[in-house]
């Protein structure tokens, strides 16, 4: 039999004694890529080496033009290479030209060459290029190969990390790995974080790939999989996490992986054909990410992320880099940068020294948000580039307010910033100190600060806030984090421990609004639909598929005994909807009764007033329903016929102008006059200006985010209301539109001295 390990060992032997030589740089590039031919039998050896500039430019090459070499260049994500660099991930085909990333570079004369091997030149999980072989023949390479190859490029990182290349760049477009970047993604968290790069390294490389005794690799890999579920265990009687329902929910998913036999029959399987421990465990997952990469699913991607978490854990502790070899290198301001991780992952760094969390995909309903949420830094997603960006101890800035990351910021910028936490202190103690003082307009007019929340993680805001109560409690949340639908009890609990926590303040809870674009991956009655948000979703649902609504009503009410019960419905078009939605509620009020099940003291029902169609039946729906809700984030969607996630329409339209405002008046003046109670959710809620106008056009009770009560209470204990309502009266009742009416409630609260 072959002895397939061999071949790299050789390999990394002579590229050990061609690091040792006297050689210049580009002499040592050209040997370092005719070794790797020569070994591989390739006929083709190329190294690309990304620029500052994002452009990977041809640094060494064996069988291509060599006058190309610093002439070719790809942009990170163009062509192949550009594809690899940008994923950080191998590629092996067997014909690359019918790839459709395929880019044909002219001057490298590669056209005639069908196979392809590419590895990202990685170190510390950043990308610094992109190491490939061909062959004109098409033929798949073999998984030591490509072994051999990501090894090799680990040297190459080296060489280009040290600085061993400088000489080799033209003037002006220097590998310069200390240039200022800026990158723009999505919010996930608020908050603002000064410190230094860590980079989580997703992915450790194996090099000891062939056993010598199975049975001894074997016992290794049942105790590290012992370690592996104690830390987890560990990790689930933390303080910290024993009572947060949602990132609980994560780990116990962790335990259930951990304890998978076919995850670890697998593991013993590839031990026995004779690979060590550690190859074993990058075999398997390899395998697995192999068969789940083409998949869509976000539910799927999301167990492939936990997947991998758990993985890297388990080579961790063969290869003794548990949890406290982490703690102990971490910086006091560490800002951790990663691809993606695991929720398990991030609770093994230290709380006391995390200032925030930068990833390049990531999203609100993603695991390791909601526990970054819960840990209360802020967090960053969609940030494309930023792990090939970021070298470890890089001075970086994470603003979770704007979704906006500096990395080796300026010198000015981070005074600005260092400036905007001090600010942020500053007006933090004074929002404490507001806390506790009366809710009212200086008329003396008081007013409802509501908080929206959704999961358990927020509860502990409704008292650090001072919100009178929970506006908005959105119940699909908690659909949206687990793996299959919650059972009755389990929606019980967290319903029970919503009211606890309100410690009687008021709370609305919103029944299920799924559909459109709150997709539950493991609910498979809703398609495809051109236009989710005007689609299947929410009541519209829950009445066709009423088992849904009858279980979460039956939680709800069950949960609440003894307390008042305030439910609200979403997405309602017509009053006929509201009717049918009580009949249900009736009849599991009636089915509980019978069994002696202890009932709330009172059950009011809301409606939202989000769809157009509302406005022509707002008598009728105020007589109806107990109280009603404006949601104002939808009903601008639909009112200005704007799609609210399409960039090139965010600031076409504006909710501060005349004709919104307008509308909005007529929802709350018909309230006043039928005497129901109206509250309006939404971001307008949650900012200090729109705030304002709200309360100028009638509204007396607003739900918004916790973070934003306290501004917005120092706004209105220094406003006017009466005087603000006559001035927007005047405006809002002149027969043009042609007003700035933003422009006009910023001029107006400069000159009252009312604070934005």
């Amino acid at each position: 039999m072959r002895d397939t390990a061999a071949g790299p060992r050789t390999l990394l032997r002579r590229l050990r004694e061609l690091m040792a030589e006297a050689l210049e740089p580009q002499e040592r590039l050209d040997r370092i890529v005719r070794e790797i031919a020569q070994n591989m039998v390739a006929e083709v050896c190329s190294l690309y080496v990304l620029r500052a500039d994002s452009v990977l430019e041809l640094y060494a090459t064996e069988g291509l033009n060599p006058g190309a070499v610093h002439l070719a260049q790809l942009r990170l994500g163009q062509g192949l290479v550009g594809t690899i660099a940008a994923s950080a991930r191998p590629l092996n085909l067997s014909d690359a030209q019918k790839h459709p990333a395929f880019a044909y570079l002219p001057e490298t004369g590669e056209e005639i060459y069908h196979s392809f091997l590419g590895v990202p030149v990685l170190r510390a999980g950043r990308t610094l290029g992109v190491l490939v072989v061909q062959n004109k023949t098409m033929r798949q390479y073999r998984e030591d190969e490509l072994e051999a190859l990501e090894t090799t490029a680990m040297v190459i990182a080296e060489m280009v990390a040290t600085g061993d290349l400088v000489r080799l760049t033209r003037p002006g477009l220097e590998l310069d790995l200390s240039r200022p970047v800026s990158l723009t993604g999505m919010s996930l968290n608020e908050g603002v974080g000064l410190g230094h790069v860590v980079l989580h390294e997703p992915r450790i490389v194996v090099t000891n790939l062939f056993n010598e005794d199975s049975e001894e690799e074997l016992a290794r890999m049942e105790e590290a999989l012992g370690s592996l579920r104690l830390s987890i265990d560990d990790m689930l009687s933390r303080r910290e996490v024993a009572f947060e329902g949602e990132h609980r929910e994560v780990l116990e998913a962790y335990r259930m992986f951990a304890n998978d036999r076919g995850w670890v029959r697998r593991l013993e399987e590839a031990i026995r054909n004779g690979l060590t421990a550690e190859a074993a465990v990058e075999k398997v997952q390899s395998d697995m990410r192999a068969r789940m990469l083409h998949m869509t699913d976000p539910y799927l991607r999301e167990r492939m992320s936990d997947f991998d978490d758990l993985a890297n854990r388990l080579l961790r502790q063969l290869m003794g880099r548990g949890p406290e070899a982490i703690a102990a290198s971490l910086p006091r301001d560490a800002i951790i940068v990663a691809r993606s991780m695991g929720a398990a992952e991030l609770l093994d760094y230290p709380r006391d020294r995390l200032r925030g969390l930068v990833l390049e995909e990531g999203a609100v309903t993603s695991h390791v948000v909601i526990v970054g949420r819960a840990m209360g830094i802020p967090v960053t997603g969609q940030m494309k580039g930023a792990v090939s960006m970021s070298e470890n101890g890089d001075a970086i800035i994470i603003d979770g307010d704007e979704g906006i990351v500096h990395l080796r910021p300026q010198a000015d910028v981070e005074a600005a910033y260092a400036e905007k936490v001090r600010f942020r202190a500053r007006r933090q103690k004074l929002y404490r100190e507001l806390r506790g003082l009366p809710s009212a307009t200086k008329d003396g007019v008081a007013i409802d600060l509501m908080m929206n929340a959704g999961l358990a993680v927020d509860l502990p805001q409704l008292a650090e806030s001072g919100a009178a109560g929970i506006g908005l409690f959105r119940t699909e949340l908690q659909f949206m984090v687990v793996s299959a639908f919650p059972r009755a009890e389990a929606q019980e609990r967290l319903y029970r421990d919503v009211l606890d926590a309100a410690k009687g303040k008021p709370v609305t809870f919103r029944t299920i609004d799924i559909g459109g674009d709150k997709v539950l991956p493991y609910f498979k009655g809703v398609a495809q639909e051109e236009n989710p948000a005007l689609g299947w979703r929410a009541i519209r649902l829950t009445l066709d598929r009423p088992g849904l609504l009858r279980t979460q009503m039956r939680a709800l009410l069950k949960a609440a005994g003894g307390r008042e019960l305030r439910v609200m419905l979403p997405m309602v078009s017509e009053i006929a909807e509201i009717r049918q939605a009580r009949e249900i509620i009736d009849r599991e009020v009636r089915h509980l009764s019978r069994f002696a099940h202890h009932l709330p003291t009172s059950l009011k029902l809301g409606a939202m007033i989000e769809v157009p169609s509302l406005l022509w039946q707002l008598e009728e729906l105020m007589q109806a329903v107990d109280f009603v809700s404006v949601g104002s984030n939808d009903l601008f969607q639909f009112v200005m016929a704007t799609d609210r996630g399409n960039t090139q329409l965010a600031d076409r339209f504006d909710p501060i102008s005349v004709p919104f405002m307008r509308l909005l008046r007529q929802i709350a003046d018909m309230g006043r006059e039928t005497n129901t109670s109206v509250t309006l959710c939404g971001e307008l809620a949650g900012r200090p200006l729109s705030a304002m106008a709200l309360l100028g056009v009638g509204y007396r009770s607003i739900s918004m985010s916790p973070a934003a009560i306290g501004p917005v209470k120092a706004m209105l204990r220094e406003l006017d209301v009466g005087k603000l309502t006559a001035f927007l009266d005047e405006t809002l009742n002149a027969p043009t539109c042609e007003k700035n009416l933003r422009a006009m409630l910023q001029q107006y609260a400069e000159e009252n001295e009312i604070p934005l």
